[in-house]
């Protein structure tokens, strides 16, 4: 976002991004987070309320990197919910369905902004106001979807790489979890360089197409 007001100069539609960007950082973010801990201790692991993260306080949970790379390109991450998958009934489907928990959060959050967004564009009576209001619901709905899509990747420690462990060996998860603090670092290269960014922006935008689709549907026959 941020980089995409420096290449591209002022502009107030840019700023709103930026704006969307550390709202999602200090609002909906969080949330993402708490719904990891919230299904953990419904499924049995007590850790996430031990650590202070059953809560949606963002200074809970916010990672200092995580966080700038959201402002600075759209995606990022937060600090992982720490998690026991011993104290599940079922440690693998258990782990998988904690994970999956924060992204499908985001999914539900882009698609209430977008909401958002057609009310704003079917009753804003074309003013100014209104036109800053949309670009923030779509900036916000547009981050959460890539938020989404950016912590599905089977790459640690983010949330796919814990779904992974439903179908990967334990020694082979344990074997690539040494190997964690690498392969950040080259996530972070490749992000930047926009060799990742690319194919994430790709994906984001096509999940924006369906849930948009979905809005429009709703609103033709509410109209």
């Amino acid at each position: 976002m941020l980089l995409d007001l420096i290449r591209h100069g002022f502009s107030v539609e840019m700023v709103v991004g930026v704006c969307s960007s550390i709202f999602v950082v200090f609002c909906t973010l969080p949330i993402h987070e708490f719904a990891h801990a919230f299904v953990a201790d419904r499924l049995g692991d007590g850790t996430p309320k031990l650590n202070g993260r059953l809560t949606v306080n963002p200074f809970a949970h916010l990672d200092l990197w995580g966080c700038l790379m959201i402002i600075l390109v759209g995606f990022g991450y937060a600090k992982p919910v720490p998690v026991n998958m011993r104290n599940f009934k079922n440690p693998k489907a258990g782990m998988a369905l904690t994970a999956l928990a924060g992204p499908v959060s985001n999914i539900i959050m882009a698609f209430f902004f977008l909401v958002l967004r057609a009310v704003t564009i079917t009753f804003g009576n074309f003013s100014d106001f209104a036109q800053i209001c949309e670009w923030f619901f779509f900036y916000a709905a547009y981050i959460n979807i890539t938020l989404a899509v950016f912590n599905l990747l089977p790459i640690p420690p983010l949330d796919g790489s814990r779904i992974a462990t439903a179908v990967i060996p334990n020694k082979y998860y344990y074997k690539i979890m040494q190997y964690e603090r690498y392969i950040m670092i080259g996530l972070f290269v490749l992000l930047f360089t926009g060799l990742l960014s690319r194919p994430l922006s790709w994906l984001s935008n096509e999940l924006l197409n369906a849930l948009n689709f979905l809005v429009v549907i709703i609103f033709s026959n509410l109209t």
